[in-house]
């Protein structure tokens, strides 16, 4: 303020648009923060229930193995019926089946829980630099309020550079969130 009439001098006034500034980033920040905060826990989900329908899948399949095995030792040292042979080799065509079925084969479902691992670390690596931006910017206004206070501009100064690694972490979380392992 200058001579007490209730004016915000010059750089007041651009030390609150700076304030304004990193408050909307910070807000901008939030959201991506959130929606990866989402994606992770919407990730591990997809990547639990499908490693959870493998475990099915490989205990169907190794039951189906197994009984197959358990009929052909039986009939090791003797001609098996023709209605047993079909039998065992329905259950061999069904653990080929379990192992390879279009989507839903042991190999689909491990592939397809790998990639929801994976875009769960990414969604986590994305959260954390949200998590660091919103901390540079939350830094950042209280130091450039204190610059406001106390006309001590430096403290503004090292504001706005917080403000910059606040919008490069942030920037990072959109586009590159696994460039830097912070």
């Amino acid at each position: 303020m200058s001579g007490g009439h209730g004016h915000i001098d010059g750089s007041n006034k651009n030390i609150a648009v700076l304030i304004a500034c990193l408050a909307a980033l910070l807000a901008i920040c939030e959201m991506g923060a959130k929606s990866s905060q989402t994606a992770v826990l919407t990730e591990h989900v997809e990547a639990t229930n499908t490693w959870g329908f493998f475990q099915a899948k490989t205990i169907r399949q190794t039951i189906v193995r197994v009984a197959a095995e358990e009929v052909e030792a039986q009939y090791k040292t003797q001609e098996m019926p023709a209605a047993v042979k079909e039998q065992v080799a329905k259950w061999k065509a069904t653990f080929d089946r379990y192992e390879n079925e279009a989507g839903e084969g042991r190999i689909d479902l491990a592939k397809s829980a790998k990639a929801h691992a994976a875009k769960r670390e990414v969604a986590r690596s994305a959260y954390h630099m949200f998590e660091y931006g919103s901390a540079a910017f939350q830094l950042a206004i209280v130091l450039c309020s204190a610059a406001a206070v106390t006309s001590v501009m430096a403290l503004a100064f090292l504001g706005g550079g917080l403000g910059v690694l606040g919008a490069a972490l942030m920037a990072l979380g959109f586009f590159a969130p696994t460039l830097l392992h912070l």
